[in-house]
């Protein structure tokens, strides 16, 4: 079995020391929301985490993760972030802020780094799944680490 190849998202985390598995999987282009992702490793929708990316007001960018089976409520962002208003980036724009593509976003190894969010659901679960930084891979870890390595603030988001 050849070896996977270390995404930036995999070579940050190695390089903190932070402990994550490694998981591959089987996607389709026309399905890449995570439901695709639980159901496929026989987990349940709250430990599997999406990543989306918004900009304040301002025109500060900002990374929400989130539960794949919960939206994302944008006046409950803007809030925690302490700014005015969030809307969703562009899917077009997104390779370009954050480095990586739909359905391959990390909240690990962006670009830059930006101000990060993730829902309390975090603080329920024994484990999360996000993005590995590309289209079929997604690295398991401790939620704790997630919210400690990203710096993230943590708080209801969700609708």
């Amino acid at each position: 079995m050849a070896e996977m190849k270390k995404t930036n998202a995999m070579r940050m985390l190695d390089k903190a020391g932070v402990s994550y598995e490694a998981k591959e999987y089987e996607f389709d282009e026309n399905d890449l929301d995570g439901h695709h992702v639980a159901e496929f490793f026989g987990l349940p929708y709250e430990e599997v985490f999406k990543t989306l990316v918004g900009v304040s007001d301002s025109g500060e960018y900002l990374v929400f993760c989130l539960c794949v089976d919960d939206e994302l409520d944008l006046k409950k962002a803007a809030k925690l972030a302490g700014v005015k208003r969030v809307d969703m980036i562009h899917v077009k724009d997104l390779l370009n802020v954050t480095g990586y593509i739909r359905g391959g976003c990390s909240p690990v190894g962006m670009k830059k780094k930006y101000r990060t969010f993730i829902d309390e659901m975090i603080e329920l679960v024994e484990t999360v799944h996000v993005s590995g930084g590309q289209r079929g891979l997604q690295l398991k870890l401790a939620p704790s680490d997630l919210v400690a390595f990203t710096e993230a603030a943590v708080g209801p988001i969700t609708r």
